[in-house]
């Protein structure tokens, strides 16, 4: 039989996953109203702009009377409409279970719900999804939403197992997108070793960077004992204003790093606090994502 703290857990999780889910719709029908169409590269009817013909294009998606005002061939692009393969990720180690203030999520909390919002999102659109390093092949639908939910449930769920800071690298076809949440605390190094194994076979990507924001603002003062969540022991700053500036310059350099690691790959690097509104992030991933691929496309 579970220990009373283990069952204890295992029930309050069972509550938590269909709230969480309401949530993800919630915010996704938000942000869903302040995206205009689709606009990406594909078989769809709706035309969307003019580039130039490369090798490997069929003559038969030349624009001829276009193509006719210059001296360059000139290929018809149209909207996209066929479904791409989006894996998703969300640090679910200690560390993120932190919240500075009683009345805002976790890093945890909102990480899921960022990640449950967007493959909402995704969803509706018509993508494939799934979770990264989950063995399962992305699907799409509202079956695949709920299909990602009981993933990040049983994750939650194994007590026993200690969750890596870290996404898996994990073989994906070229061409396929991952999203990445997490506070992004770990050594650059890491890091980097995870964007270079996507990047060179190409995968495109998406960071988002959560904090808390006592971790932006180190807003204590005096005596403070700082205790870490993943066994690093406590430390103790006798004034922690007289360190305000250092740390606001290591966690500056941090973000600077990701962004460094991010631009040769054609990353995208987001940042978001917990005390803000989840819907301002998920819009700016979601439109980002279509940005990047019109991007790759052309």
């Amino acid at each position: 039989m579970a220990a009373p703290s283990t069952l204890h857990r295992s029930l309050e999780l069972a509550g938590t996953l269909p709230a969480l889910m309401v949530a993800a719709d919630r915010v996704a029908a938000t942000v869903i109203q302040g995206v205009h169409g689709r606009r990406r590269v594909g078989q769809g009817d709706a035309f969307w702009q003019y580039r130039p013909y490369r090798d490997g294009d069929s003559a038969s998606q030349i624009d001829w009377r276009q193509s006719a005002r210059s001296r360059h061939l000139f290929v018809r692009e149209t909207e996209w409409e066929a479904a791409a393969s989006i894996w998703l990720w969300r640090d679910a180690s200690p560390s993120m279970q932190y919240a500075s203030l009683k009345n805002i999520d976790t890093k945890a909390v909102r990480g899921e719900l960022i990640t449950l919002a967007l493959a909402s999102l995704l969803a509706d659109a018509g993508e494939r999804v799934a979770v990264l390093g989950g063995g399962m092949r992305p699907t799409s639908g509202r079956v695949a939403v709920r299909r990602i939910a009981e993933t990040l449930f049983d994750e939650m769920r194994d007590a026993a197992r200690v969750q890596p800071s870290l996404p898996p690298m994990v073989p994906l076809p070229a061409h396929g997108t991952i999203v990445l949440v997490s506070d992004w605390l770990d050594p650059l190094d890491k890091i980097e070793a995870i964007v270079r194994y996507y990047a060179s076979v190409g995968v495109r990507g998406h960071i988002v960077q959560v904090l808390d924001p006592a971790e932006e603002d180190l807003p204590f003062d005096g005596h403070v004992k700082f205790e870490g969540l993943e066994a690093e022991g406590q430390h103790t700053i006798r004034r922690v204003e007289a360190v305000r500036t250092a740390y606001g310059a290591r966690l500056a350099a941090q973000k600077e790093g990701l962004q460094r690691l991010a631009r040769p790959a054609n990353w995208t690097v987001h940042q978001h606090r917990t005390d803000r509104p989840p819907q301002t992030i998920l819009l700016a991933l979601y439109l980002a994502m279509a940005d990047l691929r019109r991007l790759n496309a052309a």
